[in-house]
């Protein structure tokens, strides 16, 4: 795939841009509009060159409908809703890709029915694109085929990671430690620093003997002791945790049998901006608590720390991302990152899943 750059003679071409416009929406309205708009550079494009835009995205699990990010949408430039005839600068959007089974199972007959509607595909998709799905997989083999201003941003971006400025800090938080692990055994060679918060935090207090109670833990054994050995990881000196309806600071090794671990305390607040002070580069994948139940406050007030928006910062992963957009800290940031499993996928690896 080439460059956007690389597209001549637009005028009249009917593109085929796949997006990610999977974002929350609740009762119709957009709570988190981060990805959507790294996309509209890329569409002001082609329509200022006279392309017929046919916009391809999917929305959640469910099968929901694409009918309120038309409506989003509208603010910005006039979209049609579902099919309809491709004119010079303007734009399509068709319904749910995932409403036929076709795209999830990365089937080539679906995608033989979405390549006749164009003449030429683009990806703008870079935070699924790590996934063997129709619309991503198979249509870069059936149309001339070019990657979108934001992806290649993403690509320069994340591929800076691998010689970065030293010292170099890795903040790895959430959970799916299964998907996680692969980036910290690369980046336990290339870090000088790592912290490791949220979800994940969890299996090393476990695999070091802590009790964890009732906190979210994977139940395999990663062998994390002889990463730990290394000398640069990091781990939360004390918690907060939920018992009950109270919520508590205790230090890392006095959690209850009947505690939840929710977030990262003060005192790890501080050792985390000094590691922050120290180094020249950032990389941050996954909130330091449990966000989506209410516990941001660490993720917060780190982003909001001067020092990391100063370092060169680079950050992704779905709840991080969401928080740095409800702050409006992007622009302050080198980089954020519309993937998280891409991400992962990408840095983990040095490539994507469908290439």
């Amino acid at each position: 795939m080439k460059s956007l750059n690389q597209f001549k003679n637009i005028k009249d071409k009917r593109v085929l841009l796949r997006v990610d416009f999977n974002v929350p929406i609740s009762k119709g309205k957009i709570l988190d509009d981060f990805r959507i708009k790294q996309a509209l550079p890329t569409i002001s494009y082609l329509r200022k060159k006279g392309a017929k835009i046919i916009l391809l995205s999917h929305l959640g699990r469910s099968g929901g409908s694409l009918k309120p990010i038309a409506e989003y949408l509208n603010k910005f430039f006039p979209v049609q809703f579902g099919q309809g005839k491709p004119l010079p600068g303007k734009v399509i959007l068709l319904e749910n890709l995932r409403q036929n089974p076709g795209e999830e199972k990365n089937d080539l007959v679906f995608a033989k029915k979405l390549a006749k509607l164009g003449d030429v595909y683009i990806n703008e998709a870079f935070s699924v694109s790590h996934r063997k799905q129709a619309s991503i997989s198979q249509l870069p083999k059936l149309l001339p085929s070019y990657f979108g201003f934001q992806f290649e941003r993403e690509i320069k971006n994340l591929s800076s990671v691998f010689k970065p400025k030293k010292p170099m800090l890795l903040i790895l938080g959430g959970a799916k430690f299964e998907t996680k692990m692969p980036m910290l055994k690369k980046f336990i060679k290339i870090a000088d620093y790592i912290f490791v918060a949220g979800a994940l935090a969890n299996n090393f207090f476990k695999e070091i003997g802590f009790e964890v109670g009732r906190s979210v833990v994977d139940e395999k054994n990663f062998g994390l002791k002889k990463l730990l050995a290394s000398g640069k990881i990091f781990l939360p000196i004390d918690v907060v945790v939920k018992k009950g309806n109270k919520k508590l600071i205790k230090a890392q090794n006095e959690v209850g049998k009947d505690e939840k671990i929710v977030d990262i305390g003060p005192t790890s607040v501080k050792l985390l901006e000094h590691l922050i002070g120290k180094s020249k580069f950032v990389l941050w994948n996954g909130p330091l608590g449990w966000y989506e139940g209410g516990f941001g406050g660490s993720t917060e007030r780190i982003l909001k720390f001067k020092k990391l928006q100063k370092n060169k910062t680079i950050i992704g992963g779905g709840d991080t991302v969401a928080l740095v957009s409800k702050l409006k800290l992007d622009k302050k940031l080198t980089f954020v990152s519309t993937g998280g499993g891409a991400m992962l996928e990408f840095l983990s690896k040095g490539k994507l899943l469908n290439k």
